[in-house]
């Protein structure tokens, strides 16, 4: 039965259909779309995780976490930038520990 994707996987994904005795067609993509597909990814893995119930939640995050992994390798980003934006950030406007929900404004 064919099936459809057009969607970024994971390297080792092609050899284990054809380990379970299907076939699949791939293309290798370029970095500018390597990087489009990357940021889908993003917004498929996040929705995943939003969903995930709590047994799958940390298995979902860390799809989640693969992908920013490989966003911020595509882009240069280093680890010590990113981190020292999120404390950047944190420190201008909070973090999410208090629970707070906006519900309008005046």
């Amino acid at each position: 039965m064919e099936k459809e994707y057009h969607k970024l996987v994971r390297d080792r994904i092609p050899e284990i259909i054809r380990k379970s005795g299907n076939e699949c067609e791939v293309v290798i993509l370029s970095e500018a779309e390597y990087r489009q597909a990357l940021l889908q990814k993003l917004i498929e893995e996040a929705g995943e995780a939003a969903q995930a119930h709590d047994e799958d939640l940390v298995a979902e995050l860390a799809d989640l976490y693969e992908v920013i992994d490989a966003v911020m390798a595509s882009f240069g980003i280093s680890g010590d930038r990113l981190l020292a934006e999120k404390m950047k950030r944190r420190e201008a406007r909070g973090g999410f520990a208090k629970k707070i929900m906006l519900l309008r404004t005046f």
